[in-house]
């Protein structure tokens, strides 16, 4: 069993990259072949997030802001009922 999962390994990282030069990505195929057909080559874009940190920045930022939010209405969410009381407890009158 040992020998087939090492030939196995051995066979996909001798393979895989000699067959992975022959098929390129959607967007190359596709979206390009379609883009120049109809006269709208490709661009660079407004915010390149490929170049340092900037898509790590930005995602960090968003799931911060998110984590804020989701925190400061945990209650609200899931532990109050409708008379804003928590479950288990009673509201006084």
């Amino acid at each position: 069993m040992v020998i087939w999962l090492l030939l196995t390994f051995l066979w996909m990282g001798i393979v895989t990259p000699v067959f992975a030069a022959n098929w390129s990505g959607v967007d190359e195929t596709v979206v390009e072949h379609y883009a120049r057909e109809y006269g709208r080559p490709g661009r660079a874009p407004y915010i390149n997030t490929d170049k340092g940190d900037m898509l790590l920045f930005v995602f960090t930022l968003a799931g911060s802001v998110g984590g804020f939010i989701a925190g400061y209405n945990w209650r609200r969410f899931f532990r109050e009922n409708e008379n804003g009381a928590e479950e288990g407890e009673t509201t006084r009158a």
